[in-house]
This record gives structure tokens, sequence and C-alpha cells, in this order.
């Protein structure tokens, strides 16, 4: 009863802020986003009848308090959903930093998800697994579906799952990833989130977010898309900044990198910054002026990656195991 998987994080487009019911982990509204690849998160689970207690080691490191309940909220319900009470042997690592702004709950969650109910014999779809992911990050239901994805809210699971949305836009997204190291609570934020006064303004108008965004989508339409994400990134941080605790997650580099996207735009460039939780910047362009791009990424001073449009969350052969 053994398995690994991979899973791609996301980058939100039309992000979720706040969840309605934090031990399901339902968010308020729906959300779209998409996977970046080659980054990914990889793990191995194993359940053993003969195991006592659970073990979870991420990037070597034994993961323990806030971080294991939120393990333990997957295993669990994988564990009720096979029938099973066996311990669980679970070890993730990742190929990209992590905790600076680039979804590596996503991606952990969406693998660890797809490895044990893979361990556990269940027969699921991904967007069944999605459920499964959700219980440790809302936005690792969107890594399970992978690429272009869309998170419905809801009360239960059947509502409350990821689909994917095709679009031509796959093949020519390029993304610049320009990284900003500042360590930020994403969990925090979302408890909050409902305390802003901009709160029930960014939900007004989500649903219309929500319908444009997979309309442009549909229609291939770069420039739209990824304006209506960069502006979402604006939206969001209104409502953050403006929660109790007054969470501030740009820094000057941040800041560097929004005014050099748009100077290129004023330039003709097709380019556009995208932020979620966190520091780091996603510079959304295309093929042809993905190397301009890095470069202006680069002269702010921050280290670059060039990634592109990731696939769903899969079960890996049984030699590419962590143990």
């Amino acid at each position: 009863m053994k398995a690994t998987a991979k899973a791609h994080p996301i980058q939100g487009l039309v992000k979720y802020h706040g969840m309605r019911d934090e031990e399901l982990r339902l968010p308020y509204h729906d959300s779209i986003s998409v996977c970046t690849a080659p980054s990914h998160s990889k793990t191995t689970a194993e359940f053993d009848p003969d195991r006592e207690a659970d073990v979870y080691v991420i990037d070597g490191e034994t993961v323990e308090g806030r971080g294991a309940e939120r393990i333990d909220a997957v295993v669990d319900h994988v564990r009720d959903l096979a029938g099973i009470d066996h311990g669980v042997r679970f070890e993730s690592a990742n190929n990209f930093p992590t905790n600076i702004g680039f979804g590596s709950s996503s991606s952990g969650f969406a693998a660890a998800a797809m490895a044990l109910v893979e361990a556990a014999g269940l027969e699921m779809t991904r967007p069944e697994i999605s459920t499964v992911a959700r219980r440790g990050s809302s936005s690792a239901a969107r890594a399970v579906t992978g690429a272009f994805s869309h998170l419905r809210t809801g009360m239960n699971d059947k509502d409350c799952r990821s689909e994917r949305i095709e679009t031509d836009l796959e093949d020519d997204l390029r993304i610049v990833a320009g990284m900003v190291p500042s360590y930020k609570e994403t969990e925090a934020a979302h408890e909050e989130a409902a305390d802003s006064h901009m709160f029930e303004a960014r939900m007004a108008h989500m649903h219309g977010q929500i319908s444009d965004m997979r309309d442009a989508l549909y229609d291939a339409d770069f420039e739209r898309a990824f304006e209506l994400a960069e502006h979402d990134s604006l939206s969001l941080a209104a409502t953050t900044m403006t929660g109790p605790a007054g969470w501030v997650y740009w820094q000057p580099r941040t800041i560097e990198i929004f005014n050099a996207v748009r100077e290129l735009r004023d330039e003709g460039v097709p380019v556009y910054f995208s932020v979620d939780t966190g520091a780091s910047v996603y510079v959304n362009t295309t093929d042809a002026y993905v190397d301009r791009v890095e470069g202006a990424v680069a002269d702010c001073g921050v280290d670059t990656r060039i990634w592109e449009v990731g696939g769903p969350a899969h079960v890996l052969e049984k030699s590419e195991a962590l143990f």
C-alpha cells in the first residue's frame, strides 16, 4: 500500500480569499488558477498496518504542529474513504523555493492526495481527488486537475471540487517567476479575510470576474485573461491589507517588478504581473517575449525562473519513490 505522485503548484488568476468552513476548507467564492511547470512537489505515501504512529517528512524535515494537523486532515479522510486504520509514512520533496508565494502548499497537498488515494487502493477521478486535496489546501484542489482549473465553491464535496478549463493559451504562456524571499502567513490572512471592510466589495464583483476569466480563456485572449489576473492581484492585496492584522506582503523589489512590467507594456510587450499572498511575482507573457521579460525582471535584482503550464497531478512509477 505504497504510491508516489507528482503535482505542479498553482498561480492564482482569480484568487480565493477566506474560508466559510476552516475544517473542510470550503472557500467563500470560486477561484481559477494555472499550474506552473517544471516546478513540482513529489510525495511518497505508504499505509502500514504495523505502524503505530504517522510520520510526515517534507524536504528532509519532520512536520509537527499545525503543519502536521493539515496533513492529518487529508490522511484521515483517505483512511475513512478506504475503511482502514493503518499508520502512514509520508515523505515529500519540492524542487522550487517554498513559502515565498509560489504555491508550494497547492502542489504539496495535491501530490499527497494523489499518492494517498493510490496507496489506499481507491478508484477516484481527479475532480473527486481534488476534494481530498482541498482538505489540506483549497488551492491544492486546482493543482490536482492541473493546467487552467476552476474550483467551485459549495458546502459539500459534490459542489466544491475542481475542473479543468480547456484553452489554447496553454501552449504559448510563459511565466517568469521573480523570487522575492519574504516569510508569509497565508492561513492567518484567510482566517481574518471576512473582517476586512473590503471583503464584501470583493465578493460583489467575484462572480463577474470568474465569468470574464472563463470567457477569456475559452477565447484564448491572452491580454484580457492576464489583465484580469493583474487586477485581481490588486483586489486581493486591498482586502488583505485592510484586515485586522493589516498584512502587507509586498517588498520594495515586488513594486520594482510591477513598475518594470508596466514599462514593458508601454513599449508594446504583452506582459502582466500577478501576485498571490506573498512578495514574489509571477510575470505572465508569451514565448516570443519571454527572454526580454526575464531580463527586465532579473534587472530588478531578483532570482528568476521561466515556467510553462503544468499538467494535472499524476502517479509515478515505483522506481521514483522517495523511500
